[in-house]
């Protein structure tokens, strides 16, 4: 499921705190920045957070536009645009960037919720899924645990992704030789080496798993209690 993490840009403090609280009050986590230095750092180190962005144009040090170009760089995120210029020529500009919406000032904020989750739904994407800390990409074919990439050996990355083509479905140790890389005569303790790896990356406990449970004699299941 996508998370529900709103990075405002916003140095109008006033208007930070109305539109933060209001989106808290519909679930919504609203991480505020005024400079936009400031916020472009923090999208550069946790960009895998967020879900959206709401900018101002008119920032101290930088121009909206700019800060702008520089987000979709890291990564293509939905945009709204919340700025005070309501003439044609900056709607055309914002759009032509690639803006998901643009709101002029003043406006309700109810508006900005209602256009957030129209947004959201329409980039909701079936190849994105959240196991507790884990957010998985499956087009990508990549893993965060919480904001860190994971990086996977070759046959560790094909074990996990069978895994994940088979959430809460017993996996075999022959299935796995079978659907991955993994020689023929490969034994079983290589392949549970594989699998502790994979756990170790992932911050999971074979003792007590919430992810990859050990099914004795056969292999192994993906859990996902989401």
């Amino acid at each position: 499921m996508k998370n529900k993490n709103v990075l405002l840009i916003e140095d109008n403090i006033e208007l930070q705190n109305l539109i933060s609280n209001f989106l808290k009050a519909y679930n919504y986590d609203c991480h505020v920045y005024s400079q936009p230095l400031e916020a472009l750092k923090e999208f550069e180190l946790n960009h895998s957070i967020y879900s959206i962005v709401i900018l101002d144009l008119g920032l101290p040090g930088m121009d909206g536009f700019d800060l702008f170009k520089k987000l979709k760089e890291i990564k293509n995120i939905p945009i709204i645009i919340s700025t005070a210029r309501d003439d044609i020529g900056n709607k055309i500009h914002g759009f032509e960037l690639g803006a998901d919406d643009y709101l002029s000032k003043p406006y309700e904020p109810r508006e900005l919720v209602l256009r957030i989750d129209a947004i959201l739904k329409r980039n909701i994407n079936d190849n994105e899924i959240r196991i507790n800390e884990l957010n998985i990409d499956l087009d990508k074919k990549s893993v965060f645990l919480e904001d860190q990439e994971i990086e996977f050996t070759k046959i560790e990355a094909e074990i996990f992704f069978m895994f994940m083509k088979n959430i809460n479905k017993v996996v075999s140790r022959e299935d796995i030789v079978n659907q991955t890389s993994l020689k023929k005569d490969t034994k079983n303790r290589t392949i549970d080496m594989h699998v502790s790896n994979i756990r170790f990356k992932i911050n999971d406990d074979s003792k007590e798993s919430k992810y990859i449970k050990s099914v004795w004699g056969i292999g192994y299941k993906f859990i996902n209690d989401n």
